[in-house]
Parts: C-alpha cells; sequence; structure tokens
C-alpha cells in the first residue's frame, strides 16, 4: 500500500502534562504518522489526576518520572506494532513541559549508557532518580526561595534583567532550592539535574543530554544575554549546581547520534540525529514559524502572546526566553488569565449569549468605540494585577455602565489593547512586515480577528496548531540538521502549509488607536494605583 512506502522522515515529540505524542514529518513537511499515550488513561496505576499529583497543601504539584518513561516505551511499542518504518527517521526532537525538573541519582549515567535492548526502558531506570515524583510548572510551594533568589540578585527588576524573568514560583531554581533547603542529602546524591525537555533527550542519547538555551531560560537561572549560567544565581540557590546542570547549548545544535539501544530494539538507522529538545512554548514558536516582528495570540480559557523580539527589555511581567530557531534573537511570552470566560460573560449578558449578536454588536460599532475604554477582569489579572470591570467615557470618567454593543466592543477592543501595550512593554515594536497569527477558539470569529487586525495595524492570519509543539520539534530537526546556526531557519520550513489570511486593518485603524492607546495606558495605571475593589 502507498502509505507504508519508504518516507525519510523526522520525529518530532513532546513530553506534555497529560500526554507524550509524536509526529513524523516527512520532507515536504507533511505530517503523515501521529501517536499519543495519555497518562491518567493509559498508565492509571500511577494515580495523576491531569497527568500530575496535587498535594495536601494545595501548593506542591508533581508527576512521576517513571510514568513518563514508560509513556515512552509504550508509545515506541504502539508504532513498532502498527508497521512505523524507523529506519528512514533521519532525526528527532522534542519538547517538554516548561520549568519541570528531573533528579538523576548518582550512578544514573552508568545505567542510561548501558541499556540492554531485551527490556524496556522503564524496568532498567527504575532505580536512577533521586526523586520519584518531580516538581512541574503547576507548582507553587516555592515562594520563600523567590524572594531569597531576588534578594541576592538585588531585586525583582535586577533578576529579570539578568535570567529574563522575576522570580517565579514553577521556575526551576526555585524547585532546586527548596529540595535543597529540605533534602540536602537527596539533592547531594543527585549528579545530574534535568529539564523536562533534556531528560527526554537523554532517554533517547543513552547519555545526559544538555539544557538549550530556550527552555534553560525558564529556569531564573541562564543569563540570557550571555547564554551562561548566572554565578550569584546558582550560589543562591544550591552548591555545585553548575555541574549539576552542565553547560547550555544553542537550541539547534545536535546533541549527538541516537542511543543503540532504539537502533537494536526498534530499528532506528545508526545515522539518526538528536537535535537539542527545548520547552513547549518555544516549540509551538517554531511549529507556527513566527519571523521576526511576528506576533502568535493564542484566544483561549487564559489568552498567551508569544513575540518575536530583537532587542528585549525585561520587565516584573512577561518572561523572555533565548529564541529557539535564532540564538541571536528572543521570544517572549505573555499571558492574560481573563480570556474566553470573560467574552463569553459580556456575551452572555449584552449579546442575548448569542455569537452572531457578538459579532454583530462589533460591526455596528465605530472603530475607538467613541473614545469609551473598558478594562474587564473577572478573575485576579496577573498582566497587569487588577480585578473586576472599570468602564471610562470619552472623558475618562469612570461610568457604571455602557450601553450591550458599546460594551461588547470595549471588552474586545480593551483585550487587544492590553496585548499590544504589554507587548510594547516588553520591547516589541509592530514593524511593516508584522504578521499576526490568531489561535484558540475566538480565532473562528472574524470580527474579533477585525479589531485585532485594526489595533495592532497589521494582518491577521489563523493557523492550525493542534500539534504545533510537536510539529515544530519535527521541524527543529530538520533544522539541526540542516545545519542549524549556519541555515535560516525559515528557510528550512518553507514549504510548511502557509496561515490563512483572515483580516487585514480597516482603513485609518492606526490614527485612531494611535491616539487611544496612550490613553488606555494611562487608565491602566490609574486603576493600579488605587485600591482593588470588589468585583463590580
Amino acid at each position: 500500500m502507498a502509505e507504508h512506502a519508504p518516507r525519510r522522515c523526522c520525529l518530532g515529540w513532546d513530553f506534555s502534562t497529560q500526554q507524550v505524542k509524536v509526529v513524523a514529518v516527512d520532507a515536504e513537511l507533511n505530517v503523515f504518522y501521529e501517536e499519543s499515550v495519555h497518562f491518567d488513561r493509559d498508565l492509571p496505576e500511577f494515580g495523576t489526576q491531569g497527568g500530575v499529583h496535587v498535594h495536601k497543601d494545595g501548593l506542591t504539584v508533581t508527576s512521576p518520572v517513571l510514568m513518563w518513561v514508560q509513556a515512552l516505551d509504550i508509545i515506541l511499542e504502539k508504532m513498532k506494532a502498527s508497521g512505523f518504518d524507523f529506519s528512514q527517521v533521519l532525526a528527532l526532537s522534542g519538547a517538554g513541559q516548561q520549568h519541570g525538573s528531573i533528579y538523576w541519582k548518582t550512578g544514573a549515567q552508568q545505567a542510561l549508557t548501558s541499556l540492554s535492548p531485551d527490556l524496556p526502558l522503564h524496568q532498567q531506570l527504575q532505580d536512577c532518580f533521586s526523586i520519584s515524583d518531580c516538581p512541574v510548572w503547576m507548582d507553587s510551594s516555592t515562594t520563600a526561595q523567590c524572594r531569597q533568589l531576588e534578594a541576592a540578585v538585588g531585586g525583582a527588576q535586577a533578576l529579570s534583567c539578568l535570567t529574563g524573568s522575576r522570580a517565579y514560583e514553577r521556575f526551576t531554581g526555585n524547585q532546586i532550592a527548596k529540595i535543597y533547603q529540605q533534602n540536602p542529602e537527596i539533592y547531594s546524591h543527585t549528579e545530574r539535574i534535568s529539564l523536562v525537555s533534556s531528560f527526554a533527550a537523554s532517554l533517547f542519547l543513552g547519555s545526559y543530554s544538555p539544557i538549550d538555551y530556550s527552555d534553560g531560560s525558564g529556569m531564573n537561572l541562564l543569563q540570557i544575554q550571555d547564554k551562561v549560567w548566572s554565578q550569584t544565581c546558582l550560589g543562591a540557590c544550591a552548591p555545585h549546581l553548575e555541574e549539576k546542570l552542565g553547560p547550555p547549548v544553542p537550541s539547534c545544535s545536535v546533541v549527538g547520534a541516537i542511543s543503540s539501544y532504539y537502533i537494536q530494539r526498534y530499528g532506528f538507522p545508526p545515522g539518526c540525529k538528536v537535535v537539542a529538545f527545548t520547552g513547549d512554548n518555544p516549540a509551538s514558536l517554531a511549529g507556527m514559524r513566527l519571523e521576526e516582528g511576528d506576533i502568535a495570540v493564542s484566544l483561549g480559557t487564559s489568552d498567551t502572546l508569544f513575540l518575536w523580539l530583537q532587542e528585549p527589555m525585561p520587565a516584573l511581567e512577561g518572561h523572555i526566553f533565548c529564541n529557539p530557531v535564532d540564538s541571536q534573537h528572543y521570544m517572549a511570552l505573555l499571558c492574560f488569565k481573563n480570556g474566553s470566560l470573560m467574552r463569553e460573560k459580556i456575551r452572555d449578558k449584552s449579546a442575548s449569549r448569542s455569537w452572531s449578536k457578538f459579532s454583530k454588536a462589533l460591526q455596528s460599532t465605530e472603530m475607538g468605540n467613541g473614545g469609551n475604554l473598558g478594562f474587564y477582569f473577572d478573575v485576579m489579572e496577573i498582566t497587569p494585577e487588577i480585578i473586576g470591570c472599570h468602564r471610562f467615557n470619552a472623558e475618562s470618567h469612570k461610568v457604571a455602565a455602557f450601553p450591550g454593543d458599546v460594551e461588547v466592543r470595549a471588552l474586545i477592543e480593551g483585550q487587544f489593547m492590553a496585548k499590544r501595550i504589554h507587548a510594547e512593554g516588553l520591547g516589541y515594536r509592530v514593524m511593516s512586515k508584522t504578521k499576526i497569527l490568531a489561535t484558540g477558539g475566538a480565532s473562528h470569529n472574524r470580527d474579533i480577528l477585525q479589531v485585532l487586525a485594526d489595533v495592532f495595524g497589521a494582518p491577521v492570519y489563523v493557523i492550525d496548531t493542534a500539534n504545533s509543539a510537536c510539529v515544530g520539534s519535527a521541524y527543529r530537526a530538520f533544522h539541526g540538521l540542516a545545519g542549524g546556526r549556519d541555515v535560516p531557519f525559515s528557510e528550512v520550513v518553507k514549504l510548511a502549509p502557509n496561515p490563512r489570511l483572515a483580516a487585514t486593518p480597516s482603513l485609518g485603524a492606526s490614527q485612531v488607536y494611535e491616539a487611544l492607546l496612550p490613553q488606555y495606558a494611562k487608565l491602566e495605571q490609574r486603576i493600579l494605583s488605587q485600591t482593588r475593589g470588589p468585583l463590580e
């Protein structure tokens, strides 16, 4: 049958919170195979909910490291049973949920380098970890360690300038500090600390894989300008940490050839290369094929902005990482908690629970909304820290309510103006070649996308991102194979499917919003400086 004809390919892996997934992408950049293992469903013996264990304190959140190893065993066996031709795999790369950390016990390297092809991985690695349940990104139990780290470097802004983010509880350095402080013996018996991404790469290499610059930027430990570990941050977290982390590498590095274990057990070719694994957000940037000046906006339960930056300006909000496809540039992430739930709430209240009436409200109101501006935060926002609904008329006086149509436009314009203001606060500038890539539920609504195009003054495209971290990992494998830093990523992925144009800026939009944006920013500061009252 045609589908079994040999197809040279790269594999893209994603070790995410709830599953391990893989895609195979051929030389024409078509995805022709995918498989997954869902932790709760396929590995119930680990007792996870949503792939994690939430501890009694409600703050500590961990995942069993052997569950990840066993999931890889299962997925490879499923591929083998389906007749997948491993001999055609040229290279592989992958992504891991960001910030999570894995602790390899002294002597684990020996087990990793001498794997027997007769046994599954989880049976051979079960005694290799000094911590069996590893902290993951949902953990928020390290507030004390965050304050200690910020104090050591001269404050939150100083830490952000150095590492790209102020101290966050989920960031790996603070997690390592907590483990060292609470279990110094376990820490001293740990010979290597991996991120989820470099841990997964290590499984394929049969030796410790280095941490890449991009995922390494989510640790509060890497100096993002110099791409070296910060000695001050390391010292503030734990002793001998640099030797346990190993030197970081560019994200497009070929870190080695695949372990003989996979050659003998599954039929991978000896020349199959392993390209450094990275975090799931950086891998998604690669999967969406962002280029300089581009933005990706994920419009989901929370809204997330991915930015390509040349000259970052680290702040107390958002995160700046080394760019996964161009080590001279950067990427930024901004998260806004009040996303689709807030849009649905205003739809229900002001548009009779109907998206088509919601769209009509946007169509029937003018750009700039007659100067009426709104801030809508059902839950405490993180960018910035505000709660409640705050409405202002054209004279910047606070008002109790807007007519229904005005309310709808005030919400959508406000959400997108906030995104532009906070993106520019991190050093982002809209360029003449800027593209906005919209994903998530609200990206299906053309009228919402029209406001996005108008506020940013740039065309909006929609793209299928169902497997963006996986597909981005396969693209990155091709990039590493092609020479990495010596070849532009855009050249390697030029055959990939193009996003679809959904909206272009309306005539006169730039004048309207250039005038409104400073006003919106001023009002935001005004709300911030006042006492945060109850939800109105």
